[in-house]
């Protein structure tokens, strides 16, 4: 695209030179751009007008510097169309503005198994996804928005939207090439979720001194499944079931008690959280502590960004989620 680029702009102002120069010869703007045209192109037509001795040795050197310019432009813009440079070109252009416009998704470096299968996941749950990858054989047939680049470039990072985005997700093939794009995401957007993979355990601290908020090992999450499966069987699949099949129509969902809510100082009996939505909640995160409280007694207080971890239907979650956020404000109002 460069050399398209450069060759059609000095054919540009090969066309500005001669049009120009025969404006100076006394020809009109429409004559002179005329004839520049089918001297630079060798069509074979006569002049509009005699020419002077002046304007035959200006013609001869713009055939000379012209006629080159002109099968070299068309040669590079038809190699351009014959190998596909030009389409591919405008499909990363329509995919940047695609990119440039999406809000709160998830970029997800690498596109392997662990890249598909959280893919997956987010698609079935309406969750947009861009895909970054320096393999252009991966890349084919991809139904996201998606980015070719080394993933070390920060330029990478950029075009795929990070300032906007919600969350990144470290999936490339080795431990040092994670910890690097933790590195840089974390330089670019520090409020950035990062989740990343390793391979082994050693690399997990590593990754959270990088800047990773979660490191996901898969091999020992497989493990423990696998565990749980052959030890609590029922438990095992009751949670995978919940967490992973989009048929069912029940959720595990987490929400925030934001610092605007009008449950802000309430406690979760006086909130009636379960009994006008219908929830079961399951868990609370204070803000005051990293730890959880299962089952949390209906006397605790909710303070500002607090989690709330709860199971219902679809419906439920909904109305769940609305009247955790609803406002402080509107709270007045309405009393």
């Amino acid at each position: 695209m460069r050399h398209l680029k450069r060759a059609l702009a000095v054919l540009i102002g090969v066309i500005a030179t001669g049009t120009v120069g025969y404006l100076l010869l006394g020809f009109g703007v429409l004559d002179a751009c005329y004839q520049t045209v089918i001297t630079v192109t060798t069509v074979g037509f006569g002049e509009v007008r005699p020419l002077s001795p002046a304007g035959k040795i200006f013609t001869i050197f713009l055939i000379l510097a012209g006629t080159g310019t002109a099968l070299y432009a068309l040669g590079v813009v038809l190699e351009a169309v014959v190998e596909g440079h030009l389409v591919q070109h405008m499909e990363e252009r329509r995919m940047s503005r695609t990119i440039a416009r999406m809000r709160d998704h998830v970029i997800i470096c690498g596109w392997g198994r662990v890249g598909r299968a959280t893919a997956t996941h987010l698609a079935a749950t309406d969750h947009e996804v861009v895909v970054v990858d320096r393999d252009l054989s991966r890349l084919e047939g991809i139904v996201h928005p998606c980015v070719l680049g080394d993933i070390s470039d920060d330029e990478v990072l950029r075009s795929a939207g990070i300032q906007s985005a919600a969350a990144l997700v470290a999936a490339l093939d080795t431990d040092a090439d994670n910890v690097y794009v933790t590195l840089s995401a974390r330089a670019l957007r520090p409020d950035l979720t990062i989740i990343a993979r390793a391979r082994s355990e050693e690399s997990t601290a590593k990754l959270v001194r990088a800047g990773a908020d979660r490191v996901v090992n898969p091999q020992l999450i497989g493990g423990n499944r696998m565990a749980a499966f052959a030890l609590q069987p029922h438990v095992a699949e009751f949670l995978d079931v919940v967490m992973h099949d989009e048929s069912l129509d029940f959720r595990i969902e987490q929400v925030e008690v934001g610092a605007t809510s009008a449950l802000c100082g309430r406690t979760i009996e006086q909130s009636g959280l379960a009994e006008s939505t219908g929830v079961v909640i399951l868990a609370l995160r204070p803000s005051s502590s990293a730890d959880f409280f299962p089952n949390p007694p209906g006397d605790v207080r909710l303070e500002p960004t607090s989690i709330l971890i709860a199971v219902g239907t679809p419906a439920q979650l909904d109305a769940f989620r609305d009247l955790v956020r609803e406002s402080r404000r509107h709270d007045e109002r309405t009393t």
